[in-house]
């Protein structure tokens, strides 16, 4: 896929150059509309995954990067993550479908410029480009407290994380304690603490909270 699209910028003097990475066509398509009614910013490159951001932003340098958290092959913070150990000042702004999706607190955490709902582009993405340009973080006041709730929550850990992804993908209990070599009393206790942390009912309902929020996904 060709990274640039300068001809589709209607430049003014020094605007800011906007990479977008989205595995999804139309929304790479509808960002370009928004942005193409605003001298002051310019869509100079596209990527579908995460490898080709990385591509992408290595040749273009751009002053501002969106990313889409979950991208196909290497995700949004991985991608964001290795552009930023190439390009320390990066500054990247993610995306997400989900109000309360812990990877976009992890996102933040590894340095993320700020992160957007895919339902509010139309309305606060030039914004939240303008303040990453200046090198400020966004992220909006409603989230703000969506993102310090879900810090105060008890994390899972790897392990945990492991096992509800198993879960996920159907395996009992037994299947899921063979495959991590522990008993099945072992996993049911693990359960018993994950559907805790998630205030979940059973384990279906963990496995639905875990995939809205981020912090599993369906392998495939």
């Amino acid at each position: 896929m060709p990274h640039g699209l300068s001809n589709l910028c209607r430049c003014l003097p020094v605007p800011i150059r906007i990479l977008t990475v989205d595995d999804h066509p139309l929304l790479r398509e509808g960002i370009a509309a928004v942005l193409s009614r605003h001298a002051d910013v310019c869509v100079v490159g596209e990527a579908a995954s995460g490898e080709e951001a990385i591509a992408a932003h290595a040749a273009l340098r751009p002053d501002v990067t969106l990313m889409d958290l979950a991208l196909p092959g290497i995700d949004g913070i991985e991608a964001m993550c290795a552009i930023r150990r190439a390009v320390p000042e990066a500054r990247v702004l993610m995306l997400t479908t989900y109000r309360s999706d812990v990877q976009a607190g992890r996102a933040l955490r590894l340095g993320a410029a700020g992160f957007l709902l895919k339902s509010l582009l139309r309305t606060e993405l030039l914004d939240a480009i303008r303040c990453a340009a200046r090198g400020q973080r966004w992220l909006p006041a409603d989230l703000a407290a969506e993102v310090s709730a879900l810090a105060l929550q008890d994390a899972l850990t790897e392990r945990e994380i492991r096992v509800l992804e198993l879960v996920a993908g159907g395996l009992t209990n037994r299947e899921v304690g063979q495959r991590l070599a522990l008993s099945e009393e072992t996993i049911k206790s693990r359960l018993k603490l994950i559907l805790g942390k998630l205030d979940a009912r059973d384990r279906t309902h963990a496995v639905t909270i875990a995939l809205t929020r981020g912090i599993i996904r369906l392998a495939g």
